[in-house]
């Protein structure tokens, strides 16, 4: 099973990432969400489970928990917006994050940790990444994809 991992898009969905989650059967997001409508963008490409990042505290009626414990393809996954504030049942294949905006696939004692870093416009990161998780039974594996640069906002300065 394909599985599209994103965090920290802070209400804008960079044009970029439906494609890169084309064929995914699922969408799990990471929190920092930032809109209800990342949700429903992300809903038109397939089922979405998302958690509540430290700036969805605003967002309350929407309901997301802050942790996320699911099975899927025979793995089970816990998704967490902070990792610090991660906690996995025994038994979890992946543990997904987000919160650090810094893309990561590293895998200790058995378990998978997958940070797909930041897809929003909000942030010190530079590039726009995104992840892909495959499970199956005991085989399990998530590469990072790289979109491209972050879309700039905010006031350019211009000299006198």
């Amino acid at each position: 099973m394909l599985i599209g991992l994103i965090a920290d898009t802070h209400g804008f969905l960079d044009p970029r990432v439906p494609a890169a989650l084309d064929g995914v059967e699922m969408i799990l997001h990471a929190g920092d969400v930032g809109s209800p409508k990342i949700l429903e963008a992300l809903s038109e490409i397939a089922q979405v489970r998302a958690v509540a990042g430290n700036n969805d505290l605003h967002l309350a009626w929407l309901g997301l928990p802050t942790h996320l414990d699911i099975g899927v393809g025979g793995a089970r996954i816990h998704l967490v917006h902070r990792l610090q504030d991660a906690a996995p049942q025994e038994g979890t294949d992946v543990v997904v994050s987000g919160h650090s905006h810094k893309a990561i696939v590293h895998e200790s004692e058995g378990t998978l940790y997958v940070n797909p870093g930041a897809a929003g416009r909000v942030g010190f990161h530079q590039e726009i990444t995104v992840a892909l998780l495959s499970v199956n039974g005991a085989v399990r594996s998530a590469e990072i994809v790289h979109l491209g640069p972050r879309q700039r906002v905010g006031i350019e300065r211009r000299g006198r």
